[in-house]
Parts: C-alpha cells; sequence; structure tokens
C-alpha cells in the first residue's frame, strides 16, 4: 500500500494514448474541413490571426487546468481577468501611476482573489463550483462599480506592449503570443519534472491518500489557485495590449471558453488526468472553429451551440475512458 501512494505522489497520472492523441487529431480535423470549406483559410496571415485571438484564452486556461487537475473548476476566471485589466487601466490612466506598478496591481488584485477562492475551498470545505460562481458575481461588480462601467482608454505603451507585432515571414505574430507559449512551456515542465507539480496531480487523483503520504493538500490547493488567478491576471494583461482599452464588459464568456479548451485538451473533470500541452490545443481548436465558422458565414450563435456539442462531446469520452479503465 506504501509503494502505491508513493507512486502516486511522485508521477503524474498518464493519459491513454488515444486521449492523448485525441486534441491534435481533432485540430488536424478541424483545420483540413475549414480548408475545403473557405479558400481563405488556409493562409498564413489567417493562422496568425487565430493565434492572437486565442492568447487571452490559451492563457487564462494554464490557470484553469491547474484547478481542474485538482478535480475543482473556476467558474470566475474570466470575471477576475477583466477586474484586473480594470484596476491596471484605471490606476495608470486615472490616477497617475507608473504604469508598470498598476500592471503588478492588477496582477496581485487577480491573486487576491485566487486566495479568497483557495480560503473557501480549503478552509470552509465549500464546493469550488459554488465558490467561484459567487466570487464570478462579486468580481463583475467590483469591475462595474469600480471602471463606472466605462471604457478606459488612452493607455501608456507598456500596457499594450504585448499587442505589438513582428513579421514572421509573411505573417504578424504579436508579443502576447509569445508570451503564452512560452507560460505554457515553462508551466508544462513544471508540471511534469517538479515536485509540486507531482502534487497537484496527486491531490487531484486521490486526495486522502495524498495526505496520508504526509503532503499538506490543502496548501498545495491554496496555492493552485494563487498561481491560477496570476494566470488571469496575465491574461487581462494580453487582453488589454490585444484591445488597447480597458473594458469593464471584458470576460464575458472567457470563462466558458477556458473551460471548454481545458476539457477538449484532454485534461479530466474529475482531476489527477491531463497533460497542459493539451489545453493550448484545445484552445486552438476553439479558435480555428470560430474562425473556420465566421469564414463560412455562420452566425455567432450556431458557433456557440457547435462549441457547447464539443465540450459535451469530450466530456462524455473522459467519462467512457474513465469506464473502461475499471
Amino acid at each position: 500500500m506504501s509503494t502505491t501512494l508513493t507512486m502516486s505522489t511522485t508521477k503524474p497520472s498518464r493519459l491513454p494514448p488515444i486521449a492523448t492523441l485525441g486534441p491534435l487529431i481533432a485540430l488536424v480535423l478541424a483545420v483540413a474541413f475549414f480548408t475545403s470549406q473557405s479558400d481563405r483559410f488556409l493562409s498564413v496571415q489567417n493562422f496568425s490571426l487565430i493565434l492572437q485571438q486565442v492568447m487571452v484564452v490559451g492563457t487564462i486556461a494554464i490557470g484553469q487546468t491547474l484547478i481542474i487537475l485538482t478535480a475543482g473548476i473556476d467558474l470566475s476566471c474570466g470575471m477576475v481577468m477583466a477586474l484586473g485589466g480594470i484596476v491596471m487601466t484605471k490606476l495608470a490612466v486615472t490616477s497617475g501611476l507608473n504604469p508598470y506598478a498598476a500592471i503588478a496591481c492588477g496582477l496581485l488584485a487577480c491573486m487576491a482573489f485566487g486566495l479568497v477562492n483557495g480560503l473557501l475551498v480549503t478552509r470552509i470545505k465549500l464546493p469550488p463550483f459554488i465558490v467561484t460562481l459567487g466570487t464570478m458575481n462579486i468580481a463583475f461588480a467590483i469591475t462595474q462599480l469600480y471602471s463606472g462601467a466605462q471604457t478606459i482608454t488612452d493607455l501608456p505603451a507598456p500596457m499594450t506592449f504585448f499587442g505589438n507585432t513582428f513579421a514572421v515571414g509573411s505573417a504578424a505574430i504579436n508579443y502576447g503570443t509569445v508570451l503564452m507559449v512560452v507560460l505554457y512551456l515553462v508551466m508544462w515542465w513544471g508540471l511534469r519534472d517538479t515536485q509540486p507539480g507531482r502534487h497537484v496531480y496527486a491531490v487531484g487523483n486521490n486526495p486522502e491518500a495524498t495526505r496520508l503520504t504526509g503532503i499538506a493538500t490543502e496548501k498545495v490547493l491554496l496555492g493552485v489557485y494563487i498561481v491560477a488567478g496570476l494566470f488571469y491576471g496575465i491574461a487581462s494583461l494580453l487582453s488589454v495590449a490585444r484591445t488597447a482599452v480597458g473594458d469593464p464588459n471584458a470576460g464575458q464568456t472567457e470563462n466558458l471558453d477556458a473551460i471548454t479548451a481545458v476539457v477538449l485538451g484532454g485534461t479530466s473533470l474529475f482531476g489527477g488526468r491531463g497533460i497542459l500541452l493539451g489545453s493550448l490545443l484545445g484552445a486552438l481548436i476553439v479558435g480555428v472553429f470560430r474562425n473556420g465558422l465566421t469564414l463560412m458565414g455562420v452566425a455567432s450563435v450556431y458557433q456557440v451551440l457547435i462549441t457547447g456539442v464539443l465540450v459535451i462531446l469530450a466530456v462524455a469520452t473522459d467519462q467512457l475512458s474513465r469506464k473502461g479503465a475499471r
């Protein structure tokens, strides 16, 4: 028994091969389908646009992946991101605070919400779904009140830097996309090859067995929610950089888009199984579908409908794979 417990805390659970390859296969099939439907889809310029469109959701999905790996879920991520964007832009523009200090304040505001979520989950033992549903509404209300429901413009250059682009051949790649990819690579390595990363998998796989090995599961969970908040803050900076405004109405759909990306990427909603890079593929799948359907002239309401169907199929596949493994 002790050997089993030790192994569960030192090595992340691996997905079955089909589940690992599934997101990549789905992405390739989606690209092939939309290429056949639109002459404009398969172009360097269009793919660079897709990358720009997914960088915010993709960054949020990093934090969401960490939480889902622990068998939790965070419905507040989109609204927390919007709050972080408003905090940093309003402090810089209205209060005249140094832009870098304002950005730091925005990041800290998002991390504070992560801390609150984590404390409610670990100390009071409230379900993550209920906790984050509540903090989602709280973050939305604070964002509207603090901004006066007004968009903030005339942002300083440091806040729009990651929205700038550089040329790679005929493609225009923005710095925010590069940052997102770097964050994925760093966190992928951290989850796979470091002890804290293995602890995240262990808590999601079997929290009681993990606690019996001497690992402080509550500290792991609390750390996960705080780090997730940091990624929401980074996403808020990328959102501000991409739009060049502080938008109090941002984040309305990013929470569901991020959860969709994580689920499509193969991370189990039951915790303990998943590969972070799969969430990047999931975000790309969502971006490819929305871009391709737009090029085909499909109304946005049908895009939402198709995204919902994809989520249900991904969760059903995960459930069936769990039953097959028993």
